[in-house]
């Protein structure tokens, strides 16, 4: 390849690959969270299987497994978190795995009761109060079995950038655009970088070439 042509494709990949993380951005963007989580205080730190806030507002009532593989057993909440609109209900079912468990606000401001191990028990509650509302299995607290409801829109956010680096969801954007921005650095990266690489060696040695 001459290296005029090697540049015009170069400039044709390099635009083609901006256009992707631009598309990648709005995708971010059209979420709804602005760059913003709710602020959970850390009390996701111990938590395998917490990956992003699952919003599901816009829903009547919505239903938490409770005993998903997590944290080295059965002792997780699916999902962790849940955002949902004020006077949603919300229903935990028991999928009968990892023993016996029970929901317990970390405020004591509700409780299903004493922990159980039958499958398709259930525990139900109406959300009316904004706000984070915390909860646990008490026997499996401190295994990281710990969940929480997010109700309505006002509730405390932490920037994108501050919240738990553990998905990159957590940041508000969906996998599949945070990809296409890594790749779209990449292939910027790369195509810069041989470019400079043709540029600077590529004359000389054609000069080189030519003079023989």
């Amino acid at each position: 390849m001459h290296r005029r042509d090697f540049l015009r494709s170069a400039g044709t990949v390099t635009g083609g690959a901006a256009a992707a993380g631009a598309v990648g951005s709005v995708a971010a963007q059209e979420d709804g969270s602005g760059g913003a989580q709710p602020d959970y205080g850390g009390w996701f730190s111990n938590v395998s299987n917490f990956s992003s806030t699952v919003d599901r507002r816009g829903e009547d009532e919505i239903t938490v497994e409770v005993g998903v593989e997590a944290n080295t057993n059965y002792y997780g909440f699916g999902p962790a978190a849940v955002w949902v609109d004020p006077d949603t209900t919300v229903i935990w079912e028991w999928t009968g795995r990892g023993n016996a468990h029970n929901v317990v606000a970390d405020d004591d401001s509700f409780t299903s009761g004493s922990a159980v191990a039958e499958a398709g028990t259930t525990y139900e509650r109406t959300f009316s109060e904004a706000g984070i509302h915390k909860y646990y299995c008490q026997p499996h607290e401190l295994s990281g079995m710990k969940g929480a409801i997010v109700v309505g829109d006002d509730v405390p956010t932490v920037a994108a950038d501050a919240s738990t680096p553990v998905n990159p969801e957590h940041m508000g954007v969906p996998f599949q655009p945070h990809y296409v921005g890594i790749a779209t650095l990449l292939g910027i990266s790369s195509t810069l970088a041989f470019t400079f690489y043709l540029l600077k060696y590529g004359e000389s040695a054609h000069s080189k070439g030519g003079s023989d």
